[in-house]
């Protein structure tokens, strides 16, 4: 027998990954450090109970886009819902995307804009950002007007960067894309200003964010856009039917109503995340600042490789970026945890160091 091959261009770049290893602390894949709340807990056991597993679910996800509208002050129509925001990105891709059409980014940026762009077969145009990681809206200028890209990807808090998109700069953006801007926001809550005030029916924007980070709920994998009605028609018309299981309709609806306790927990998140960056000035590294949930450093003295493997070492796992094309060399990327998983951070970093 013969099998066939697979598409060769797939082999042009790696997935994207982050390796897992069995340390006491693990600071290297932005998850909140704080396990989701016990009461949501104990309600969305009961509600399991009454779940009509031999039915399949809801395929509109009805009362989670009315329970996600009702969190961002918009219509259910503009709610678009899915397995992780990365389906939601993927979704985008094959709406607006695809042979023939451009996405545009600004490195160093999100792997996944242009990862899943290209798995759509979109064309990739980069630019690149300024030396302090902001957007040259000049650059954009330029881009837009050479490559009409049919999707502009923006992160803010930019990943693995952690700086956010001033609101003139994305005001000024929408102005000069001809295509559809999309915003992710994974990291908005832990940010000054979220674009969702923006969103409107005639401009060409999605905000896309993420229940892994704020929410805690990693695990269950589900994500959601923020943007024109017309734009989430056209996502549910490349959405596989019943996508969207029941499980999640259900977690994420019930998420929702303990907004107290994540606000609480994202304010947490920001104290630490100014304690550690306070600590690591007074290290022998560079810190760039951070609006969201993690920070960027990179080592002085020592290459980040080295730094990255001293820290496993002391049982302590943050993201290796140091050979990353993007970055300059030798930067690190790390989680802010809890207290203690900070502790043990600063303690494992400065005996690497």
């Amino acid at each position: 027998m013969i099998f066939p091959d697979c598409r060769a261009d797939l082999a042009l770049r790696d997935g994207y990954h982050s390796p897992q290893v069995d340390v006491a602390v693990r600071l290297n894949t932005n998850e909140s450090p704080y396990p989701p709340p016990e009461g949501w807990r104990r309600d969305l056991a009961s509600a399991i109970e009454n779940v009509e597993f031999n039915r399949y679910p809801d395929r509109a996800a009805t009362r989670l886009r009315e329970a996600l509208a009702g969190l961002h002050q918009v219509r259910p129509d503009q709610v678009f819902v899915a397995n992780g925001s990365n389906e939601v990105l993927q979704s985008i891709c094959l709406a607006y995307g695809g042979p023939g059409r451009r996405a545009a980014v600004y490195e160093p940026t999100y792997a996944l804009h242009s990862h899943i762009a290209h798995l759509s077969s979109t064309e990739v145009v980069q630019g690149t950002r300024r030396d302090d990681f902001s957007v040259d809206v000049d650059q954009v200028a330029d881009v837009t007007a050479a490559a009409r890209p049919d999707i502009t990807f923006l992160c803010s808090p930019n990943n693995p960067t952690g700086n956010a998109l001033p609101a003139v700069s994305a005001a000024e953006i929408l102005e000069l894309s001809p295509g559809l801007v999309v915003l992710d926001e994974a990291y908005g809550d832990f940010a000054d200003w979220s674009a969702i005030s923006m969103v409107d029916d005639e401009v060409p924007l999605v905000v896309t964010r993420t229940f892994s980070k704020t929410w805690s709920m990693a695990a269950l994998r589900l994500g959601y856009l923020i943007g024109p009605a017309r734009v989430v028609a056209s996502l549910e018309r490349v959405a596989l039917p019943y996508h969207l299981d029941a499980l999640k309709q259900i977690a994420g609806r019930l998420a929702v109503a303990y907004g107290d306790e994540m606000r609480r927990r994202v304010a947490a998140i920001v104290s630490e995340r100014r304690r550690l960056q306070g600590a690591l000035e007074n290290l022998d590294v560079d810190v760039w600042p951070s609006e969201a949930n993690f920070l960027l450093f990179r080592p002085k003295s020592r290459k980040g490789d080295e730094v990255w493997h001293g820290l496993v070492d002391r049982g302590v796992l943050v993201r290796n970026t140091s050979n990353w094309p993007s970055l300059p060399a030798g930067c690190l990327r790390v989680t802010v945890g809890t207290g203690t998983e900070n502790d043990a951070f600063l303690s494992a970093l400065e005996e690497t160091l």
